[in-house]
């Protein structure tokens, strides 16, 4: 386990951290905490942090311009303008099924964007990912519980999920110029031992870095499925990982307390803060979502 220079961005403890993504033009993070319906929004250079209460749960954000976002929340895709924080429904997703919410998401290349959903209890097969693609959402894997690891090789030509309950993380031959499957995904690796596989990004080299939710640390992996590094990060529940900083080296980690009782939490001071590690990766900037 290597034990790189970390530090608290947030102390604000996430209930439940997730969907963090980073806008190089502006140096600001953004992440959410799903079950409290709260976004954040740190300025990195000036350490600034405002948290914005949504009325909502969402979990993800794609950028669509300098003035927008598309948030993937409960009951579907809102746009919400950055300057005043004004959110409209742009398109439903799953909004007649009160069991399911939002969960990990993430942009493809082309400005398709993967949107994971599950059940608010992890209710088994409840969720799917789907593709938002050209203006409109399609259902790619159905019936999945806890749907985690969206991430894209930096050709745009594989697509990687998991399913945090079957322990397996796919991967999946895509057409780079839509971000869609060409064929029908493979187990790339098994997780076993301690913790479970949750959210992913993948760097400039094609490397996955995998939260492990559990086990207090980050995993990086090859696109071959091979454990490179394992990254100590100080709280048990890590999330979601994202590349920022000017030249995207650093680790955004988001965390939780979800589901720790008064002791758990006492013994893991630190759970549902967000972190930066100086992992000294090689980064790549997000793109942007496409409406249409």
């Amino acid at each position: 386990m290597e034990q790189v220079p970390t530090s608290v961005l947030s102390a604000e403890p996430c209930h439940l951290g997730e969907g963090p993504t980073y806008d190089v033009a502006t140096d600001t993070a953004w992440w959410f905490d799903i079950r409290e319906g709260r976004l954040f929004e740190a300025h990195l250079g000036t350490g600034s942090i405002r948290v914005h209460p949504l009325g909502r749960m969402a979990s993800a954000l794609g950028r669509i311009d300098a003035e927008r976002q598309l948030i993937v929340a409960e009951d579907g895709l809102y746009i919400r303008n950055i300057g005043d924080g004004a959110m409209a429904l742009f398109c439903p997703l799953e909004a007649d099924n009160p069991v399911t919410r939002s969960n990990d998401a993430r942009v493809h290349q082309s400005g398709t964007f993967w949107i994971g959903t599950m059940g608010k209890q992890a209710e088994r097969g409840a969720g799917a990912i789907y593709a938002f693609h050209r203006g409109k959402i399609s259902t790619l894997f159905p019936g999945i519980s806890i749907p985690n690891s969206i991430c894209f090789s930096p050709d745009g030509a594989t697509g990687y999920f998991t399913d945090t309950a079957r322990a397996v993380l796919y991967a999946v031959r895509l057409n780079p110029a839509t971000g869609l499957p060409r064929d029908e995904p493979e187990v790339l690796l098994r997780h076993t031992g301690i913790g479970g596989l949750d959210g992913s990004v993948c760097d400039a080299d094609g490397q996955i870095w995998n939260a492990c939710w559990g086990a207090s640390r980050i995993d990086v992996y090859s696109p071959q499925g091979e454990c490179l590094r394992s990254l100590s990060v100080p709280a048990k529940q890590a999330s979601c990982p994202a590349f920022v900083g000017p030249d995207l080296s650093r680790l955004l980690v988001t965390s939780a307390w979800q589901d720790m009782d008064a002791a758990a939490r006492a013994d893991d001071p630190q759970a549902g803060c967000t972190f930066l590690l100086e992992a000294s990766a090689r980064g790549r900037a997000e793109p942007d979502v496409k409406l249409a």
